[in-house]
């Protein structure tokens, strides 16, 4: 079958809540992925962050094999041989003493919600069902009711309320408007430390660790949305690293499978996390011996190949080149590692014609928020490989 008529069948048969490129990949490789029609191409979104470890890595393939052959589901009914050596793996990478798996990252983060919610009633005394969670805008945590009910984003919102209470959202990288908004209801702060889905927005040097110091003097949990952010993503193992912040919570997704399985995890000390009793939340999947299994291996990749470390550097060099492109369309060039926005005037006609182009030239990168391109490689990328794209995208930004 051919591009069109593939296209035709999804369009036809499928909701159409994505708009994707038209590019219908059939293989993927390390950094590279090919379409049915056998062209290559470099891919520079990684599944929003989720192939840190690139496409199909041997190792990760292996072990997925490997536990396939044995057993794939239990259930939390029963207990299994995987899921406690990925407890205890995370813990060692992470610091934190406890974690709770689930599957996609917006299950992890309304897992970190409600566990913040029974914080706040068994702990912090707030008054039954009247915790409050302070978010901002322009956030993206995800897209079920109660995350989008503390979205900004008016397509997410416009017709799908009734919304649940309990959220305030407040101007991203504004701590004066987090001080005020505190209240002795306000049960934790929920923030991306990178807002991706928002044009890969950084916010102001010391902001998190304003929100870390708030949340200490005024008794409120600080959660960490690094789904998209960690597991070195922003050439660090966190993002919240970069200032030395330690949330409370951490989620995390994404990467933590390499791209083989949904795989999501809430990471927190024992006190906090040891506040979920049986019964109260859980999942099917979450935590079962396939997951587990995959997740070891991906943790394992991004350790023994070093991959934060690769891109720190990789990034940096991506970063420099990209801003010294003169190129009139660009307003501003910004991220940290291998998160990279390119923002563009708007009198550049949006973004999306530019990622067209560039899938035409062999790059694969994706639009956000209208006029932001996202370039986000899998963290393996060598300079090699970024200097046989740099002269397509300067073609791209200089010439249409």
């Amino acid at each position: 079958m051919k591009t069109q008529e593939y296209i035709q069948l999804e369009e036809t048969y499928g909701a159409h809540n994505y708009h994707p490129l038209d590019v219908v990949i059939t293989r993927g490789e390390g950094v590279w992925v090919y379409d049915v029609e056998g062209n290559r191409y470099l891919d520079c979104l990684s599944a929003y962050s989720a192939l840190n470890q690139g496409h199909v890595h041997p190792k990760i393939l292996q072990a997925m094999i490997e536990q396939a052959k044995k057993v794939t589901l239990t259930s939390r009914a029963f207990r299994n041989d995987q899921l406690p050596l990925l407890y205890r793996e995370l813990s060692e990478l992470s610091g934190y003493e406890m974690a709770l798996p689930m599957n996609s990252g917006a299950e992890a983060v309304e897992t970190a919600l409600k566990l913040a919610r029974k914080w706040a009633y068994r702990v912090k005394g707030v008054p039954r069902h009247q915790a409050e969670i302070i978010t901002f805008e322009n956030n993206f945590h995800g897209r079920t009711i109660s995350v989008i009910s503390f979205s900004s984003e008016p397509l997410y919102r416009e017709d799908f309320g009734p919304f649940t209470p309990g959220f305030v959202s407040l101007p991203y990288g504004d701590l004066t408007a987090v001080e005020q908004a505190i209240t002795p209801n306000t049960a934790a702060i929920c923030v991306e430390p990178i807002q991706g889905e928002a044009g890969v927005i950084v916010p102001p040097e010391g902001f998190l660790r304003g929100l870390r110091r708030l949340a200490d003097e005024r008794n409120v949990l600080l959660i960490a949305d690094e789904i998209q952010t960690g597991l070195g993503r922003t050439g660090k193992l966190f993002a919240c690293d970069h200032e030395g912040v330690r949330p409370d919570m951490m989620v995390i997704g994404k990467a933590l499978s390499g791209g083989f399985y949904p795989v999501s995890a809430v990471l927190a000390d024992e006190e906090i996390m040891g506040l979920f009793q049986p019964g109260e939340h859980g999942s099917t999947f979450g935590g079962n011996p396939l997951g587990a299994a995959v997740a070891r291996a991906a943790l394992r990749v991004l350790r023994d190949e070093d991959l934060i470390a690769n891109a720190a550097r990789m990034g940096e060099y991506l970063l420099e080149q990209l801003a010294e492109i003169p190129s009139p369309h660009v307003k501003e060039v910004r991220g940290k590692g291998l998160l990279i926005g390119v923002e563009l005037k708007p009198e550049a006609g949006g973004a999306r014609r530019f990622c067209e182009a560039l899938k035409d030239r062999g790059i694969l990168a994706k639009e956000t928020h209208q006029h932001v391109i996202r370039f986000a490689p899998p963290l393996i990328i060598d300079q090699g490989t970024i200097d046989w794209a740099l002269p397509k995208i300067r073609e791209v930004l200089l010439t249409l």
